[in-house]
């Protein structure tokens, strides 16, 4: 006989119980949770401590993440390997890090910042704020977010030098806890559509269906920064939806076949790499094409480009397949596809 209430997982490995519960933390590696999860002959419980204080405490610990939440600490076990990697392995996973979307998407967000900053601070103290506003907007925590979504404006073909001073007369601001903020909303919601209506309407100047593109008078030395991450971003894009494809990764069945026209297969390219990109740059491991909910809301709009163009892509692979198939494939409504 032999106590067993609390043991580790490294003492549990080769130990087989009736049941296993296993308590899972943020610092728990991958190998650490498959051993303890595949204990138990009946069943495998995980208990899963997301460090979030109860409603006994009035004030959260400052180490405490409120965006924690059963399924993202797991994810990030499952994500955590602990095993010792391979010198190849090592740097194989490095590339991979680097190269990815997320990353190059971090990067180009951030020279595009830094490029314009002048030019947004410059437009800002020129938008009819008082000299104290516009010093406020600077200083503030959410000029970032400001000039961020100022930019996807300008993506989305609006002009902002006139559009900003419009929206800071629409209201007044002089009892706003964060004038800045209060701008980025009215900016967020004054552009949630490209300019123009109908046929007028232009596509977004978005790089790989996602990230708005930076545009207006910069240094040269940025500009060509700003490219550079530009095709890495689109040639990362177009490597992850081939690899997939290649693969026969799961998600890509969503997709449905591949037009055979030459147009409409680039266009249904075009499309597919938007979804590809999406789960690159959001690390989606799902076999769903856009994963889970999305939970900020950068990821939240990011999504429904994904989302759009997914829908694209199922519409072209229904226009392009032969009518006897479409009339097989139709709902026992007896309505065709």
């Amino acid at each position: 006989m032999e106590l067993g209430y609390a043991v580790t997982s490294y003492r549990a490995q080769g130990i087989t119980t009736d049941t296993a519960h296993v308590l899972v933390d943020s610092a728990m590696t991958r190998e650490n949770l498959y051993v303890a999860m595949t204990r138990g002959r009946d069943a495998n419980i995980a208990y899963v401590a997301v460090d979030q204080p109860d409603t006994a405490h009035d004030i959260p610990h400052p180490g405490d993440n409120q965006a924690a939440t059963g399924r993202s600490v797991l994810y990030g076990v499952v994500q955590h390997a602990g095993a010792e990697l391979s010198a190849h392995e090592t740097i194989a996973a490095e590339q991979e890090t680097w190269g990815s979307i997320a990353q190059l998407a971090a990067e180009y967000e951030t020279i595009a910042a830094a490029a314009q900053h002048d030019r947004w601070a410059t437009l800002i103290q020129n938008s009819g704020l008082t000299e104290t506003q516009a010093a406020d907007v600077l200083a503030s925590d959410a000029f970032g977010p400001l000039t961020a979504e100022l930019r996807r404006a300008e993506a989305n073909h609006h002009d902002v030098d006139v559009l900003l001073p419009k929206l800071v007369r629409a209201r007044r601001l002089d009892n706003a806890d964060d004038v800045a903020a209060v701008l980025h909303h009215r900016v967020a919601m004054a552009t949630a559509r490209p300019a123009g209506s109908g046929r007028t309407r232009k596509t977004p100047r978005l790089i790989a269906g996602l990230i708005p593109e930076a545009t207006g008078s910069m240094s040269d030395e940025m500009r060509q920064a700003l490219n550079e991450r530009r095709d890495l971003i689109e040639a990362r894009a177009d490597a992850v939806l081939d690899n997939a494809l290649a693969e026969a990764a799961p998600w890509t069945a969503e997709l449905g076949p591949r037009p055979t026209n030459v147009e409409k297969l680039a266009t249904w390219r075009h499309s597919a790499r938007v979804v590809a990109a999406y789960r690159d740059r959001y690390q989606v491991i799902t076999e769903a094409a856009i994963g889970t909910q999305a939970e900020t809301i950068g990821q939240k709009i990011d999504a429904a480009r994904a989302q759009a163009a997914l829908d694209a892509v199922r519409r072209l692979a229904a226009s392009s397949m032969p009518m006897e198939k479409v009339q097989t494939a139709a709902p026992s409504s007896g309505r065709f596809l």
